[in-house]
C-alpha cells in the first residue's frame, strides 16, 4: 500500500537530531516559554520576513488569538472562503463575530478580490485569507481592497509553510498570520503548535500577553488572558526541521511537476499549474465527477487517498443556523475532490505508478 502519508517514514530522516532535541529540553529543566520557543520564533520570523513570532499552542490558538488582539465588537462581520476546514470559523464565532462565507474562485479554490468585494458591508472588519493546499491566494487585489474598505487581513496560513507570492512568504501578506504546525503539515511538530506572525509591534505585545493568562510578569495580569504556549519540547522540535524545510518543499514540487505533466486521465481535473514553484504543495487535490468510485479504484490498487474536506463548515451539525446559505461552488467542490500522496517520502518508482494507474483508470 503507498499510503496517502507516512509520518513515521516523514521524520525518520531527522530522527537522531529530534531524539537529541528533546534530550536537550530534558536535560534543561526549562519546559515552558524559555530559549527553544524564542529561537524557533525568532528563526520562523526570519524565515517568514516578519518581524515578530509568536508560539501558541495550535494553529486554531492562533487565529482566536490575533482576533483577540484584534478586539472586534460583538456582531462584526469577518469574510471567509466557504471551502476552508471548520478551525478557520470556530474562533470567529467564539468571540460572538460573524463568520460571513465567500464563494472560492473556481480555478484555483482559493479567496479572491472579485468573490470578496460584493460581501463587504458597513458591519465587515476583516478578510481572513486561507492559503488552501499550500498556495497562496492572489493578495495584491485582496491588499488594494483591504486598503478601500480600511479592512484588516488576515492569513490563515496552515497549509502555506515556506509558500511565496510576489517573492514575499506567507506569513508576510497581511496584518498578521496563523500557522499550525500539527504533525501532517509541510513544517510538522510532533503534537500539536502554532504561530502568530505580525509586523505590528502593539498586536504581537498583545498576542504575547493572551496566550499567557494576559501576563508578562508572573502572577500580574494586566488582561483577561488565556492558556496557549508553545511548549519547549515541540519547539524544538520544529527547530530541526526547520532549517530543511525549502528543501522538502522542493521534493514536494518535483512530485506536483511530474503529476501535472504526466497524468492525462480525461475526466480528472487536475490543480492549476501557473504557480508551481511557489506552491509548496501541502495537499495535491483533484476532483473527480464521480470521487468515492475512482477513489475506491485507487484504493484497489493500493494507492491511499484523503478527502480535504468531506463536508463545508456551513454544511456541518456545529453550524446548523447557516445551512440556509446557497454556496454552490463550494458544495459541488466538497462532492468531488480527493488528495493525492504527494509527500518527501514518496519514491520516483512510486510516482511512477500512481500516475500510470490514474492513466489506466475507467472514465
Amino acid at each position: 500500500m503507498i499510503p496517502h502519508l507516512d509520518l513515521k517514514q516523514v521524520n525518520k530522516p531527522y530522527s537522531e537530531s529530534l531524539q537529541a532535541a528533546a534530550s536537550r529540553v530534558l536535560a534543561s529543566g526549562w519546559y515552558v516559554l524559555g530559549r527553544e520557543v524564542e529561537t524557533f520564533e525568532r528563526n520562523f520570523a526570519d524565515y517568514c520576513g516578519v518581524k515578530h513570532g509568536i508560539g501558541v499552542g495550535n494553529g486554531l490558538d492562533a487565529i482566536h488569538l490575533i482576533f483577540r488582539a484584534l478586539d472586534f465588537p460583538a456582531g462584526s462581520e469577518i469574510i471567509i472562503p466557504a471551502n476552508t476546514y471548520i478551525a478557520t470559523v470556530l474562533p470567529i464565532t467564539a468571540l460572538s463575530l460573524v463568520p460571513v462565507f465567500a464563494e472560492p474562485d473556481a480555478r484555483t479554490y482559493n479567496l479572491a478580490a472579485a468573490q470578496i468585494e460584493p460581501l463587504i458591508t458597513e458591519k465587515t472588519r476583516a478578510i481572513v485569507v486561507v492559503h488552501l493546499y499550500g498556495r497562496c491566494c492572489d493578495m495584491t487585489p485582496i491588499q488594494e481592497l483591504a486598503a478601500k474598505y480600511n479592512l484588516k487581513i488576515i492569513e490563515d496560513a496552515a497549509q502555506a509553510h515556506g509558500a511565496t507570492y510576489q517573492n514575499r512568504k506567507a506569513g508576510n501578506l497581511s496584518d498578521a498570520a496563523a500557522f499550525s504546525f500539527y504533525p501532517t503539515k509541510n513544517l510538522g511538530a510532533l503534537g500539536d503548535a502554532g504561530a502568530v506572525l505580525t509586523n505590528d509591534d502593539a498586536l504581537a505585545h498583545r498576542v504575547r500577553l493572551l496566550r499567557n493568562y494576559g501576563s508578562e510578569q508572573k502572577y500580574i495580569h494586566q488582561i483577561q488572558g488565556m492558556n496557549s504556549r508553545l511548549d519547549e519540547l515541540q519547539a524544538a522540535l520544529l527547530g530541526v526541521k526547520l532549517p530543511h524545510l525549502d528543501a522538502d518543499n522542493r521534493r514536494r514540487q518535483a512530485i506536483a511537476t511530474r503529476y501535472l505533466a504526466e497524468i492525462k486521465h480525461p475526466t480528472l481535473s487536475l490543480p492549476p499549474s501557473d504557480h508551481i514553484h511557489e506552491d509548496v504543495w501541502h495537499l495535491f487535490v483533484v476532483r473527480h465527477p464521480q470521487r468515492d468510485a475512482f477513489m475506491s479504484y485507487l484504493h484497489q490498487k493500493n494507492i491511499g487517498t484523503v478527502i480535504h474536506y468531506p463536508v463545508a463548515p456551513h454544511e456541518q451539525d456545529a453550524y446548523a443556523d447557516y445551512r440556509h446559505l446557497e454556496l454552490p461552488l463550494t458544495e459541488h467542490l466538497h462532492r468531488e475532490v480527493l488528495s493525492l500522496p504527494l509527500n518527501t517520502v514518496l519514491t520516483n518508482v512510486e510516482v511512477d505508478y500512481i500516475i500510470e494507474t490514474i492513466n489506466n483508470a475507467p472514465n
